[in-house]
């Protein structure tokens, strides 16, 4: 089976081929930084981080564009609020983005660019649009003309009619019609602002993403990801005024993915229901990988609900992947057999990794995808536990196959896991300290100091840290 995605333009599953063979094009809306992103914006970042993660290991050569809006109203507001200039807000939430990113094991993109290093590119797309008859200047403004565009509404599968009934004009705006979306605004006292043909302004929200993708892309790209909020009218504008522009008559994307609401409690999360949470609140309140996990236990065109019952099932899961995998390393030291078959496993593992590839081949099944995960750390237990000893090509096998799932999902993560910053974690404690402090109480055992051995159990149990005593050794596990 080849890898089918869900196309929301078409409104169908469709093989996904890209349109340069080898090498697919990829852009994904990023955050505005005037805060923290929140929970939700966290839901795409790591869903389409996976798809990305899985084209590569389908052997293509991936182009991941995520942009920064880093000029926008919302920007103007918070650093005059503050007293600063909006570059330095900018600056400050790119580096906490990253911050928060990173923890949730988010890869960075190829190309990060920011609207504002991209006035060049910006001005010269909506001038080609101005002379393809589809934008007009009205006193240093300038508007798309939605009704010069007779494919406007596709993407949302609403007509012209549908849409202007819900359409309004905002204060200050200088637009023929409802529908009309601003390309360039003109400079407002105190605002930042960039010379133009049209005067000095700054650009709409929308046009970044156009010229920002065109460049490092071309004018038409293989996949346009985003939260399902964006397909209206962030994602319908994006298209009208890309295909306005390059005037090819070729599509501006070939497959649009956008992934379901996140909810919390089970409502749509809104800073005036009280719901509201950042990503680092939810990532102080619940380890990454387990927010990773969750992320990705639910279809990602699902809508899924962030509450403690699921982050908690989220939190014992990683401990269980986990487990696994230090289970493995403690038995390959111990209870290694040459001479042992593996046969029956290898075939096990080999069928396992045919399901987790059809799961992740069909529209991108995550859910499914980590079902065979936690298949694949059943088998691997089973034979752990029922088995006194284990050849090589077992554990090569095994150890390989996790390898290579969490390549791709990412919810197991390194060995030792990084501490989190801030009064969260105190007691945090690495795998090497476990380590000496295991020797120590080996040795403390061997000279009869059960005071001291048990201090030491105790002394790691309160860190988290559980010790089982075999007649290999001692093995050691993390609580989450």
């Amino acid at each position: 089976m080849s890898l089918t995605l869900y196309n929301d333009l078409t409104h169908k599953k469709e093989p996904f081929v890209p349109l340069r063979p080898g090498h697919v094009s990829f852009y994904s809306c990023g955050p505005t930084v005037y805060d923290f992103f929140h929970i939700g914006n966290a839901r795409p970042f790591i869903v389409f981080d996976v798809l990305r993660r899985y084209l590569e290991h389908l052997g293509y050569k991936v182009t991941f564009v995520q942009n920064f809006t880093d000029i926008d109203d919302k920007m103007i507001q918070r650093a005059h609020a503050e007293g600063v200039e909006v570059s330095d807000l900018a600056a400050r939430f790119i580096a906490e983005y990253f911050k928060d990113a990173d923890a949730l094991g988010i890869r960075r993109a190829d190309v990060a660019p920011l609207a504002t290093e991209h006035m060049p590119e910006i001005i010269e797309t909506i001038e080609k649009i101005i002379a393809r008859g589809h934008a007009y200047v009205s006193d240093g403004d300038v508007y798309f003309d939605v009704w010069s565009w007779p494919g406007y509404g596709r993407l949302c599968r609403q007509g012209l009619d549908e849409l202007e009934a819900g359409a309004r004009v905002e204060v200050g705006e200088r637009k023929k019609d409802p529908l009309d979306f601003a390309l360039w605004k003109a400079q407002k006292p105190g605002e930042p602002a960039w010379d133009s043909p049209w005067g000095k302004g700054r650009p709409g929200w929308h046009i970044e993403c156009s010229a920002m993708s065109s460049k490092y892309l071309g004018t038409t790209i293989d996949i346009h990801s985003g939260g399902v909020d964006l397909t209206f009218p962030h994602h319908e504008n994006e298209i009208a005024q890309s295909e306005a522009a390059s005037g090819t008559g070729e599509p501006f994307v070939r497959f649009w993915l956008h992934n379901g609401f996140l909810l919390i409690d089970k409502e749509k999360m809104s800073k005036s229901l009280g719901n509201f949470m950042t990503a680092r609140a939810a990532r102080q309140k619940y380890p990454p990988l387990a927010i990773r996990l969750f992320m990705l236990s639910a279809h990602y065109r699902s809508p899924i609900n962030f509450a403690p019952e699921g982050l908690e099932q989220a939190e014992r899961g990683v401990a269980r992947l986990r487990n696994c995998r230090s289970d493995l390393a403690f038995a390959r030291r111990t209870r290694l057999d040459e001479g042992a078959d593996a046969g029956a496993f290898l075939a096990e593992l080999e069928k396992l990794d045919a399901d987790f590839h059809a799961a992740m081949d069909d529209d991108f099944n995550t859910a499914a995808a980590v079902g065979v995960l936690f298949e694949v750390v059943k088998a691997i237990n089973t034979r752990l536990k029922d088995c006194p000893t284990l050849p090589a090509a077992f554990f090569e096998a095994a150890e390989a196959e996790l390898a290579k799932i969490d390549d791709i999902l990412g919810v197991i993560g390194p060995e030792e896991l990084p501490k989190e910053e801030g009064p969260e974690d105190p007691d945090g404690i690495g795998d090497a300290e476990v380590e000496r402090l295991i020797a120590e109480r080996n040795a403390a055992r061997k000279a009869k100091d059960f005071a001291r051995s048990d201090a030491i159990r105790d002394q790691l149990a309160e860190r988290g840290v559980v010790l089982e005593d075999t007649p290999q050794g001692t093995r050691w596990k993390r609580e989450m």
